[in-house]
């Protein structure tokens, strides 16, 4: 009960209006239907022993595809009244001395109770099982951040610590050293944060999030640029398509998957010198592809390497910090919940790796909004 009434909180007023109209437009629908077709059968048929069938299946599907009781136990007193009104002699009048009458509102009435009851208990099951499912990837999430954050916060103690202590005996090169050394792991938690602020951006499940048209060359124009500020030594080519192409997007979201994405090239390809971003538009949806010609991706960590959390030992990266799972993580949830999907695949023709995504892209919408 506590973990229903949990999820019930997290409905806003906005959701819990636009669920109530959505049952009732459910519930006036499906009725209204049943009524038309019991009076188009009226002229095919002068038996009547359909109507009280298709009432008890409406108030079945009524029951079966609106939230909680209430709108099955409606349908089931309306269709009462209306079999007895409509379609029951003398028409248009409510007599309730009928025989059966009591035992078909009972029948109806506990049809949709029971309906109702089996329907809401699946629907909570399976909000439960999401939401198991989501506690679940937050805390693989929380083990890999502490477990990444934890080494690089290390390394900038003992550098400093080793400067403080040691500063007239150490030369000048080696506290250049170790100032650098500071220098590239608080970049590193920089790109840490800015992956997990990404994650905040992201309502829940998903869907949730704010899109606006946008160019996708000037995406991945500014993606390309911040990457090579932090990797100036690797070159990045890019190919677009001579027309100008325009996706719905969170453009900073996308635009930290693309950085994410080359920097797991530069950071774990070790022999990566090239990136090459390619952008094509097909039918419905925006595909993008990043590949890189370093040492690809290793064949063991291919089926889990979006799930946050790569194995420890001899997959994982030895200085600790420059584990691929969580920056990858982010990627995907950030693309499904633009109601895209990314995959990661090693090249055949030669060495590197090759991880693609794509975006929905309906052309019409596009038109319309210009």
């Amino acid at each position: 009960m506590q973990r229903k009434n949990m999820i019930e909180r997290k409905q806003n007023p906005e959701q819990k209006v636009r669920t109530i109209l959505r049952n009732i437009l459910i519930t006036v629908g499906i009725m209204g239907a049943a009524t038309i077709v019991c009076l188009a059968l009226q002229h095919f048929s002068e038996a009547d022993t359909h109507v009280p069938l298709l009432f008890v299946l409406a108030v079945v599907i009524v029951a079966r595809f609106t939230e909680g009781y209430v709108y099955g136990i409606l349908s089931a007193m309306a269709a009462v009244v209306l079999v007895n009104y409509v379609f029951t002699y003398p028409y248009f009048e409510l007599n309730f001395s009928i025989t059966g009458y009591p035992l078909t509102f009972v029948l109806m009435l506990a049809t949709a109770v029971m309906v109702s009851a089996l329907t809401t208990q699946i629907k909570w099951q399976e909000q439960i099982r999401l939401e198991v499912e989501k506690e679940k990837t937050r805390a693989n999430l929380l083990r890999a951040v502490s477990h990444d954050i934890r080494t690089p916060l290390t390394s900038i103690q003992a550098s400093a610590s080793g400067i403080l202590d040691n500063y007239d005996a150490l030369g000048r090169q080696e506290k250049v050293e170790l100032l650098e050394g500071i220098r590239d792991e608080s970049q590193w938690l920089i790109r840490m944060v800015e992956n997990l602020l990404s994650i905040t951006r992201i309502n829940g499940d998903r869907a949730q999030i704010q899109t606006t048209w946008e160019v996708v060359e000037e995406i991945v124009g500014g993606a390309v640029g911040k990457f090579q500020k932090q990797f100036p030594q690797i070159e990045v080519e890019t190919s677009m398509p001579e027309e100008v192409v325009m996706a719905p997007m969170d453009g900073i979201l996308v635009e930290q998957v693309l950085v994410n994405l080359m920097e797991n090239s530069a950071l774990h390809g070790e022999t990566t010198t090239k990136i090459r971003i390619s952008v094509q538009k097909l039918p419905e949806r925006v595909l993008f592809c990043v590949e890189d010609n370093g040492k690809g991706i290793d064949p063991a960590i291919l089926p889990i390497i979006f799930e946050g959390q790569l194995p420890t030992g001899d997959h994982a990266a030895s200085d600790g910090k420059r584990s691929m799972g969580i920056g990858l993580s982010v990627c995907m949830s950030i693309i499904q919940a633009h109601q895209g999907d990314m995959k990661a695949e090693n090249m055949a023709a030669h060495r590197g790796a090759r991880i693609q995504f794509w975006l929905p892209c309906q052309e019409e919408n596009w038109m319309e909004e210009a």
